[in-house]
């Protein structure tokens, strides 16, 4: 850090500011200006780079707290090892800077594209992630001693004030890059191709700074080798954003294999439907095998029918945007009306209008007893008054993805509870008894906190990796071959079959050796609430 001036002999005015010979093309005023707007710009860029990794962690390997932990902790660490590093450029600040800007524009920008790429093709991010938070962090934290520097080349001034000066631009740029990453970046242009636009705006503000502002500081070969890697850095970011599309469509047949047949990023997530024309189709949410043609009806069935058995005038799906649940429902000829409250619109787009999705769900959204409300179903629940169902099917994402934590606390199922009839029941996906078996006992937990009786059953003869919840793509999913259900209501539901309907994979034999099945794996857990959440 530069130290300030030496006081004023006594008796001679001090003044306020002394003038530093920095050889600028403008004004010490203007110059000023210039370095603080470099640093609100670098600051936005950094930000931007920081939520990248933070986003697309949580999306390849999931758990986003996890990932946003590991991502701001090891950043932090990184700056101030960045800063130490950067007291021996001091003495070639402007150079320094110009270097450090143009390895951060280069290393931020790719690290979207390098991190995907080492999922799909490596199967591996974790280390990445750590690698490039580790090296951006460095780098953004050797710029604040050098444009500390920097701007006291151009007028000198207390630390302190200094310091202020500095922080604020950095600070207030720091705000606008993360407003604009999820409201600008993200929707507009995506991850990838945002983080290069960011890597190009970082280049082209950190070397314009250098170059015309600082250049009467640079000798001839150190200007020549920042105007060279600049270029460089801009050019291979260009590059890389024309090759975008491609890269997405190759790491997409890597992932999903070749058949890809609808591949769309909603505002809410990717939605991505695979199989040949004849074949069975499988539908991805967000990475995640989320419905298998070739084994769906086991899951639906066993999600779906027992709560039938009873009233079931009036029915409340929560979720099932792929319509395959509320096929379930529609089998029976009592239903007077269905309410599907799902949170994406392309979802259930998707299911009315692709041609094999709609076949699979039986064209179920054009049935005039179904109402679609696209809404979040924690929030549409607060809002009900006066609405008692007699069968809630929770049809949602898994319990073990972070975003759907809030969807199976104890909070959410008193809301549920709240909107049952009297002999209601409620019906809920809780995850694999057998491979998760504390998510499964924490869902069942939550549930009976929110004061209902519980009945928990499991349903086997899983073929696919279907709704495998934590796990990324399919690699991991063919493990789990069961799933583990709840069905709850005031009083403990009997666990049974409506006997008037033929099922393709239930009986009560099954029900009772499902529910048998799951009973052997029971934990001592306690609820997840909104405060202490479990999973």
């Amino acid at each position: 850090m530069i130290e300030p001036p030496l006081p004023a002999p006594p008796g001679v005015p001090r003044p306020r500011e002394a003038a530093v010979d920095a050889r600028l093309p403008v004004s010490a005023r203007t110059g000023r200006f210039l370095v603080l707007l470099g640093v609100f710009i670098c600051a936005a860029c950094g930000l931007v780079y920081e939520l990248e990794l933070v986003a697309l962690g949580s999306y390849l390997i999931g758990d986003s707290v996890t990932q946003a932990s590991v991502v701001l902790s090891v950043m932090v660490f990184a700056m101030g090892i960045g800063s130490l590093a950067a007291k021996r450029l001091r003495c070639r600040a402007a150079a320094g800077f110009g270097m450090v800007e143009a390895v951060l524009a280069l290393v931020g920008g790719c690290s979207a594209m390098a991190l995907y790429a080492g999922f799909v093709w490596g199967g591996e991010a974790r280390a990445l992630l750590v690698t490039f938070s580790l090296a951006i962090g460095i780098l953004i934290g050797a710029e604040v001693p050098l444009l500390m520097t920097l701007i006291q080349r151009i007028r000198r001034q207390d630390a302190g004030g200094a310091v202020a000066d500095l922080f604020a631009a950095d600070y207030v740029g720091a705000l606008v890059g993360g407003l604009a990453f999820p409201f600008l970046l993200l929707p507009m242009l995506g991850q990838l191709t945002g983080a290069l636009l960011t890597g190009a705006v970082n280049a082209v503000a950190g070397g314009a700074l250098v170059l015309w502002l600082f250049r009467h500081d640079l000798t001839r070969r150190s200007r020549r080798l920042l105007l060279l890697a600049n270029v460089s850095v801009l050019a291979l970011l260009a590059a890389a954003a024309v090759m975008v599309d491609d890269f997405e469509r190759a790491a997409r047949r890597a992932v999903y294999g070749a058949d890809v047949r609808v591949a769309v990023q909603t505002d809410v997530q990717e939605v991505v439907l695979t199989g040949p024309p004849a074949g069975p189709l499988n539908l991805f949410l967000d990475g995640r095998l989320r419905v298998s043609g070739r084994d769906e009806h086991r899951y639906h069935e066993a999600l779906v029918q027992p709560a039938m058995a009873g009233e079931h005038g009036r029915v409340l799906v929560l979720g099932g945007g792929d319509g395959l649940a509320l096929r379930e429902v529609l089998r029976h000829r009592g239903v007077r009306r269905v309410d599907v409250v799902e949170l994406d619109p392309a979802v259930v787009e998707l299911a009315r209008r692709d041609p094999a999705l709609a076949a699979l769900n039986r064209h179920a959204f054009e049935d005039r007893r179904v109402r679609v409300v696209h809404a979040d179903a924690f929030q549409w629940l607060r809002g009900v008054q006066d609405r008692p169902y007699d069968v809630v099917i929770s049809d949602l994402p898994d319990p073990g993805i972070t975003a759907s934590t809030k969807l199976y606390s104890q909070e959410f199922f008193g809301l549920a509870s709240q909107v049952l009839a009297p002999d209601g029941r409620l019906a809920v996906h809780a995850g694999s008894a057998t491979s998760r078996p504390r998510t499964f006992w924490t869902v069942d937990a939550s549930v009976r906190a929110a004061g209902l009786a519980t009945v928990p059953y499991g349903a086997g003869g899983r073929l696919a990796g279907f709704a495998a919840g934590p796990d990324r793509g399919v690699a991991a999913a063919p493990a789990v071959r069961d799933w583990g259900f709840v069905l709850a209501g005031s009083s403990r539901p009997g666990l049974r079959l409506d006997p008037s309907y033929r099922y393709r994979s239930l009986s009560d034999g099954v029900l009772r050796a499902g529910a048998r099945a799951v009973e052997r794996t029971r934990v001592e857990v306690g609820p997840s609430t909104l405060v202490h959440p479990r999973f």
